[in-house]
């Protein structure tokens, strides 16, 4: 990607923070700017399966909706956060990182306006079109019906989600990743009693049933957009809002980095939802609230990454942006490999003990049949997502994104053909969990092999 520049500005002198970035010793600096995340990311997760546990409470049907609407829940975290968050993250490090501050101003004030329109957007499509969405994954009857409610309210409040994770990166871009962790912890905790208030209702509080947890999700997201807003309002932070017209240039390496990213997003989820169908069609409700308790711990391995990746995308960005190419790929592989050693290590404890994951949110005997064979054969692979996933990020830093999304459209042809495959030929669902194992080791391993190689510096930025 092209550096964005204004005509007539002269570079900056680089702030103390970002030369921290571009000087101190990769591991120890890190793991300081991850530990945060990964802590606060994994209690907003946290927050996710608190709430799958209260509907679990409303029977196997809720539970199943819930599965149905999950992996779009997800999609827009990761496009928000992961995929153009990180994009708005990159631009803004690569802009700090040459001295341009002018610039990191600007893009911070296009950002909103890019969030804005695509939360809109996105809101107007589930809303209008969920219920045929929903239907193609498998959904019917009363687990269909409690997924368009729980998604509708979710939906209707999506804008939120997308400015919360917005502004949080345009925070994470110049290296801050304290504060935004702090939001996020915060909401987190206010999120774990309002969810169940609002879901059976507390004296004078009405129980809203399913809808309240999607409400409560839709309030948390809003609470932390206003803080993150007034954070960067009040000047506290390093980058501020260029306010002014908008910039065609400026606007559009933002939307062709993110839209490169998201991509990667939809991937993810696209596989998991072709999953999710095939596992209704072949085995019914039970085994598909089971494997989607049992995805929902991989997709719990995302926030644990995007833990690491986004401190990845503003040290990368920046040391690109200076011109510190090697130095760029050693933070990327030092990053995958934390990566690889938390997830398969998360795998492994899933694999050997799957029951006492499952068993939290059914006792359907089909929900723990399906669950626990997808734990025991896809988990002790969750290490090569783990680390495909953190170079995906350092690949965003650099603004190189044609082979993770090579390696992304790869691992869906082999979970998803070969799947769909696997079940016609074996008639179980342990061939179509072998195919999504499959998926994942060729994921990680292509996209080391290839990064080893030195592509970053072979091809054009995304």
């Amino acid at each position: 990607m092209s550096a964005i520049t204004s005509e007539g500005v002269e570079p900056a002198p680089i702030n103390p923070r970002t030369q921290r970035l571009l000087q101190d010793p990769i591991l120890p600096m890190l793991i300081r700017l991850a530990w945060p995340n990964i802590l606060i990311m994994l209690a907003q997760a946290s927050t996710g399966l608190i709430e799958t546990w209260w509907v679990s409470h409303m029977g196997t049907e809720a539970l199943a909706g819930m599965a149905l609407v999950f992996p779009a829940v997800m999609l827009m975290q990761m496009m928000s956060a992961g995929g153009f968050g990180g994009a708005i993250s990159s631009s803004i490090a690569r802009a700090l990182g040459g001295g341009r501050k002018a610039d990191a101003d600007l893009i911070a004030w296009h950002a909103v306006a890019v969030n804005v329109a695509i939360g809109l957007l996105f809101s107007a499509v589930m809303l209008f079109f969920g219920r045929p969405i929903y239907q193609a994954l498998g959904g019917q009857g009363g687990e269909l019906e409690a997924a368009l409610v729980y998604s509708n309210v979710v939906f209707g409040g999506m804008i939120f989600v997308w400015l919360m994770n917005g502004l949080a990166s345009v925070v994470r871009g110049t290296g801050n990743m304290l504060f935004p962790a702090l939001v996020t912890c915060f909401g987190a905790a206010l999120l774990v009693p309002v969810s169940p208030l609002l879901i059976f209702g507390v004296g004078p509080v009405p129980g809203l049933g399913i809808a309240g947890g999607g409400l409560a999700l839709v309030f948390y997201s809003l609470g932390s957009t206003l803080v993150l807003a007034w954070y960067i309002l009040s000047g506290r932070n390093l980058v501020r809002f260029g306010f002014g017209p908008l910039r065609w240039s400026i606007f559009s390496n933002i939307v062709r980095l993110g839209a490169a990213a998201a991509i990667n997003s939809i991937l993810t989820n696209v596989t998991i939802g072709i999953a999710t169908a095939l596992v209704a069609t072949k085995a019914g409700v039970e085994a598909v609230a089971g494997f989607g308790t049992g995805a929902r711990l991989e997709y719990l391995l995302i926030p644990v990454i995007f833990g690491i990746g986004a401190p990845m995308v503003a040290l990368v960005g920046t040391n690109m942006g200076a011109g510190q190419k090697e130095r760029a790929i050693r933070i990327a592989f030092t990053g995958a490999a934390i990566a690889f050693v938390i997830t398969e290590a998360i795998g492994l404890i899933a694999a050997v003990f799957p029951v006492a994951w499952i068993s939290l949110f059914s006792e359907e005997h089909g929900a723990i049949d399906a669950g626990v064979a997808y734990l025991q054969i896809v988990g002790p692979v969750y290490g090569f997502f783990g680390a495909g996933l953190a170079l995906y990020f350092a690949c965003q830093g650099a603004g190189q994104l044609f082979w993770p999304l090579a390696c992304g459209f790869l691992r869906l042809a082999i979970a998803g053909l070969g799947g769909w495959l696997a079940l016609k030929v074996t008639g179980s669902l342990n061939g179509l969990f072998f195919a999504l194992a499959g998926g994942l080791l060729v994921y990680g391993t292509l996209l080391i092999l290839v990064i080893h190689s030195g592509v970053w510096f072979r091809g054009k930025a995304a």
